[in-house]
């Protein structure tokens, strides 16, 4: 059985013990009240993209290779004027 705290029997001191136990209490509620206003109060909703997760991966694996090789044109390229513009140490 779980006992409810009655905060106005926790008597005053010094240190300031019955507010520290009210504040820390509320920062729960106040924490997942901020956390829905920042994500617009709107529930998560699945990707509308219409693909299945193997097309996904697919489309993505597809996307990574084309940026490698546009990478890799770049550095094979990457020549000005005849000098190669990587910077070696000597």
């Amino acid at each position: 059985m779980i006992r409810s705290i009655d905060y106005r029997s926790i008597p005053f001191s010094s240190s300031g013990a019955r507010s520290r136990i009210r504040l820390r209490g509320n920062q729960r509620d106040r924490d997942r009240e901020r956390a829905q206003a920042r994500a617009g109060g709107k529930p998560k909703t699945p990707k509308t993209d219409g693909l299945t997760p193997e097309q996904r991966r697919e489309r993505d694996a597809k996307a990574l290779q084309e940026k490698l090789a546009k990478k890799a044109g770049k550095e094979s390229s990457g020549a000005v004027n005849g000098t190669n513009s990587i910077k070696t140490k000597k």
